[in-house]
This record gives C-alpha cells, structure tokens and sequence, in this order.
C-alpha cells in the first residue's frame, strides 16, 4: 500500500520566519522557503501556528486535465462537496492564479463530481494546488487556529512567551506525542503547558515561584485541562523525561545570573533527554558547560526584543 502524501502551505510573519522554519525542521525533517511543503508526516493543520492548511493527496498530474479524468473515479455517494484552489506564491518568476482563474479551475473539476455541490456546509472538501510545476488533487484541511482561544487568559505576565510562540515551542519539543513525556520546569504563567495541553502532549509543569504556579493552574483550568504544576527549584526535581522545555527566568526582578542558569542547565541534562531552551542571552558556552550540543537553533523577533530557541541533545 502506497504511503500517504501530504502537502502544506505556510504563512508567518517576516520576525517570525525562522521559528516557522525551526517548527517545519521539526515536523518534517527539513524546511521550505516555499511556503509549501510535501511530505509523508500527517500532521493536523491545527497543531501549528503557521500552518495554512493541508491536501492529502489523491491525485497528480501536469495539467488540470490530468487531475479532473481522474477525479471522474471518485464516489461520495450522497455526500456533498466543494473543490478549493489554494493558492500560494510558487516562486517570484510565476504569477499568481487570478481570482477568476482560480474559480474557473474549481468549476473545471467539480462538474467531474456526480455527487450535489455545497458551497456553504460541504461534507467532502477537496483541494487542488500547484507545486513544483505539478498540480495535486486530494482531501482538504484547514487550519481552525484553535490556539486563538488560548490569548486571553485569567491569569497573564508581561514576559511570559505569546501564544504563537508557545505553540511553536512545544511542538519544536515534541513533534510526535505519541509515547514522550515533557516538563517544564520553569513554567510561569503556564503558556507552553496550555498549547503543549492542546495538542496532545503528555507534560507537567513546575516553577520555583508559588503566584505563578498558582496562576498557571487556573489559566490551565480554565481551558479545560489538567495538568500537575508544583511549585519548587528544578534542582528538586527526581523524575526522569523525555523533554524538557526551559524558558529562563528574566525581567528586573528575576533575570538569572550566568552561574544560575548554568544550574539549571545542568539539572536539565540530569533530568531529561532532550531540552529547548528559550533565552534571551547568549549562552552557548552554558549549554556546552552543561554536557549539551546545539543541534538546532532560530531567533525569534517581535520589534527590538529577540529570543533564541535552541534544541539541545
């Protein structure tokens, strides 16, 4: 049986185009400056924070043509259905597909469906794409943005990551929940224990501060999820992890001293695999320090302020 193939399209802002392009290394194994990416990795559209949307593919071809003779085999019976153009930017030297153009396509393939066409509530929605100068036909995914829901909270803190970010950050941690533990050890106000939640991932969290733990189990609550949060130093942590996420402690009051998070870099190495860290600073020399190597990284923006997410083994 052949194995299933999928396409994705991207959108992100230009501050965030290198964490967008960490979270596709994650998923997929490599990135795309396309916008666009084809693999055999199922992932939900919803998951990602940059995902557009998604087509499994069923049919490929040259030509539109190609695609509506073999869209002639499909049968939904008394299902409705509705055909989508998603359309991107292929590269600078093709223009985009005009609104009239792309409505004509949509037209070309859905009279090749026997089944009644529903331009509102669709059982069946499929998407056809061109990429890489082929057109690809299949079932359509878009993503919900789920993750809007989780901005506002009852509980927030001025240097806690954005959701966007947190997003990204834990799925960066675990691409693939099935089976991975993960703490984060100094959670806050509880942002990437939300999104990490959200998405399936199997975490706990903990923070030496008691407001904030107190403050990351109501937002936690308030969506709808459990998780246990304690509240204590990673350096009493005795359970053992797949992952750890790190976001280190700053602002006037908390920021770490270099001794400080070389601690906690090191109770990191003891207590889990693998490790994203979050950092405001520069700290390659702590993570070597600490018996890690950096085996991916990015800088994320958002105006001056900048952070660096490094993947460490």
């Amino acid at each position: 049986m052949k194995n299933k193939q999928f396409i994705y399209t991207y959108g992100y802002p230009e501050e965030e185009e290198e964490l967008c392009f960490l979270e596709m290394r994650s998923f997929f194994g490599h990135d795309s400056q396309l916008k666009c990416i084809k693999s055999d990795v199922e992932i939900d559209p919803s998951r990602s924070p940059f995902i557009r949307d998604r087509i499994e593919i069923m049919y490929e071809g040259k030509t539109v043509t190609d695609i509506s003779t073999q869209v002639r085999s499909i049968d939904i019976g008394d299902a409705t259905f509705k055909v989508t153009f998603v359309n991107y930017k292929e590269s600078e030297s093709v223009e985009n597909f005009t609104i009239a153009e792309r409505q004509q396509i949509e037209r070309d393939i859905g009279w090749e469906f026997t089944a009644e066409f529903d331009l509102h509530q669709p059982d069946c929605i499929y998407g056809i794409i061109r990429f890489n100068d082929r057109w690809y036909f299949g079932k359509y995914k878009k993503n919900e943005a789920v993750w809007l829901q989780h901005v506002n909270k009852p509980q927030s803190y001025s240097t806690a990551l954005g959701t966007r970010m947190a997003r990204a950050i834990a799925n960066i941690a675990v691409p693939n929940p099935k089976g991975v533990t993960a703490i984060d050890p100094c959670c806050g106000i509880g942002n990437v224990l939300v999104e990490a939640l959200s998405v399936g991932i199997d975490i706990v969290g903990r923070d030496i501060n008691p407001l904030v733990t107190r403050g990351s189990r109501e937002n936690i609550a308030y969506f709808g999820y459990t998780c246990d949060v304690t509240t204590g130093p990673i350096a009493d942590v005795t359970a053992h992890y797949d992952v750890a996420i790190i976001d280190l402690p700053y602002n006037i009051f908390t920021h770490t001293s270099s001794e400080d998070q070389l601690t906690i870099l090191k109770h990191a190495r003891r207590i889990a695999d693998r490790v994203i860290v979050v950092t405001i600073d520069t700290i390659d020399q702590l993570v070597e320090a600490a018996d890690f190597q950096i085996k991916d990284r990015c800088i994320a923006k958002k105006g001056r302020f900048s952070r660096q997410v490094l993947v460490c083994e």
